[in-house]
């Protein structure tokens, strides 16, 4: 399979380079073998997850193809056909991947974490309200950093819904290609959406997993330094303080310790969230037991005592799978016809999914969270 791809890879580069050294015919016949490989993933894996993409890419060559074609029939006036002027009106997935609403999340619904909404808010929520204050500029970098299910994707929600803003979320999967160019013009087009989502109000782009993106650039089949150059530009663009613009980068990671220094530095805001303490653990235990029917042998304090390294997704996680323990007795005793109720939820339930569950924070990764956030912190 991998052969395959590379062998599409090819044949879309050699077809991109010969469009635009203007050989028509020469590049349909490279889109043409390109397509013909394309197809042949889609029909020999048919369970890929990037058959998608492959049919995609290979639909967007067939378009070209057909205005080469009318180029070379003379059905078309246009002299300057060029492959940069197709690329630049030709409606990409891209697009439609990485627009989404931010989830409802409000303020209250993040336990704790009280440093970390506090910076977040001086960084983006009190420019957004009173730009006249702030002569210097503020920060349109912010960098959210700590272990996996602590609150990072939460606070970046929250803020979105504070200040009413555009939020568009994206990953490594939606931004990188294999294909010649089009990584770095998806990073061009991700900060235009939001820079004309920001003449109406402000503009969030969320990245989640920061440092996959960056590696995953690794592995891209040429163009890493353009794409590379091209995030560094476009962050450059935004925060600099002459600019007025409510456009906002909010990067997430688990692994700040990967990430390359000049994208650390254009990150002016960066915030450690930390898994939470025993006080935070117990208001989450509330929080979610809160629609349980449990029992009044049920210690939430003790249960908090027992989740250390525990992160609010663990938790979670716990009070879930005590739920479903409890309602998987009423179907297997036959009693779920409706009239019935699951029994109640016991501190033995609780306990017992704490054997099942382990926490999903490591020593190690605290540690290192801890000592990259002694050498770069930026509240």
């Amino acid at each position: 399979m991998e052969e395959l791809e590379n062998i599409a890879v090819r044949h879309a580069q050699e077809a991109v380079a010969l469009d635009r050294q203007g050989k028509k015919e020469m590049a349909i016949a490279a889109y043409q073998r390109a397509i013909e490989c394309l197809l042949r993933l889609v029909s020999v894996y048919p369970n890929h997850n990037l058959n998608r993409i492959y049919v995609q890419r290979a639909e967007v060559y067939r378009t070209r193809i057909r205005v080469l074609q009318d180029f070379w029939d003379g059905s078309t006036r246009e002299e300057n056909v060029t492959y940069e002027s197709y690329q630049t009106t030709e409606a990409s997935p891209f697009d439609e991947l990485i627009l989404r609403e931010p989830p409802k999340v409000k303020w209250n619904d993040i336990v704790g974490l009280e440093y970390a909404k506090k910076a977040v808010k001086e960084a983006v929520v009190y420019p957004s309200l009173r730009p006249d204050i702030f002569p210097l500029g503020w920060p349109k970098g912010i960098l959210l950093f700590g272990p996996p299910g602590c609150g990072k994707t939460l606070l970046s929600a929250a803020v979105a819904n504070e200040i009413k803003a555009t939020f568009i979320s994206v990953d490594a999967a939606s931004i990188m290609s294999k294909w010649l160019g089009e990584a770095e013009r998806n990073v061009a087009r991700l900060f235009n959406m939001a820079r004309r989502a920001a003449k109406e109000s402000a503009s969030i782009i969320f990245i989640d997993e920061l440092d996959s993106l960056m590696g995953i650039r690794r592995l891209e089949v040429g163009g890493e330094t353009r794409v590379r150059n091209q995030f560094l530009k476009e962050m450059d663009g935004i925060i600099d303080k002459k600019n007025p613009i409510h456009v906002y980068v909010i990067g997430s990671t688990n692994k700040p310790w990967t990430l390359d220094t000049p994208f650390i530095r254009r990150f002016q805001k960066r915030i450690y969230v930390p898994p939470p303490d025993h006080l935070e653990r117990l208001e989450m235990f509330k929080l979610y037991t809160d629609y349980l029917n449990i029992s009044s042998d049920v210690n939430l304090d003790e249960l908090a005592k027992l989740t250390e390294s525990s992160s609010g997704s663990d938790i979670m996680d716990v009070c879930q799978s005590a739920q479903l323990k409890v309602n998987s007795e009423l179907f297997e005793a036959g009693m779920a016809d409706g009239k019935n109720q699951p029994r109640e939820i016991c501190m033995s339930d609780f306990l017992d999914m704490l054997e099942k569950r382990k926490p999903s924070i490591s020593k190690e990764s605290l540690t290192q969270c801890e000592d990259w956030f002694s050498n770069f912190k930026a509240l």
